[in-house]
C-alpha cells in the first residue's frame, strides 16, 4: 500500500475508534512508538508486541471515555499526521483532556513509526 492508502485505511478505522485494529492491520513488526520526554502517561516502546502492550495497559486504566475526535490525515511523502483530542477519566489521574498531534511514518505499506506531540 502507498502512504495515501495506509492513511486512508487508518482514517476509516480511527473514525470508528478501532485503535487496536489499526495496530493489528497497519503496524510493522518493528514499529516504534515515541512519546514526548515529559509524558506523564507513557514511555517509548519498540516492536509490535511492546507497542500493543503499552496501549493495552493504558486502555485498562480508562474508567470513562467521555469523548474523542480524530482529524482527517494530512499526507506528505512517507508520513501522515492527524490531530487527536480525548476527554477521559483515568485511574490514578482523574479526568484528563489530551490534545495531540500524531505523526506516522510508512515504509513498504506498513506503519513503522508513531510519534506523539502533546
Amino acid at each position: 500500500m502507498t502512504t495515501e492508502e495506509v492513511a486512508e485505511r487508518f482514517d476509516e478505522l480511527a473514525q470508528q475508534e478501532k485503535w487496536f485494529d489499526i495496530q493489528d492491520e497497519l503496524f510493522a513488526d518493528d514499529v516504534r512508538s515515541l512519546e514526548p520526554s515529559h509524558s506523564p502517561y507513557f514511555k517509548n516502546a519498540a516492536g509490535k508486541a511492546a507497542v500493543r502492550k503499552k496501549a493495552d495497559e493504558f486502555v485498562k486504566k480508562i474508567q470513562v471515555f467521555h469523548k474523542g475526535h480524530t482529524t482527517r490525515p494530512l499526507v506528505c511523502g512517507r508520513h501522515f499526521t492527524v490531530g487527536r483530542s480525548k476527554d477521559m477519566t483515568v485511574e490514578g489521574l482523574g479526568r484528563i483532556q489530551i490534545e495531540q498531534i500524531m505523526l506516522y511514518e510508512v515504509r513498504d505499506g506498513q506503519i513503522v513509526l508513531e510519534q506523539f506531540f502533546y
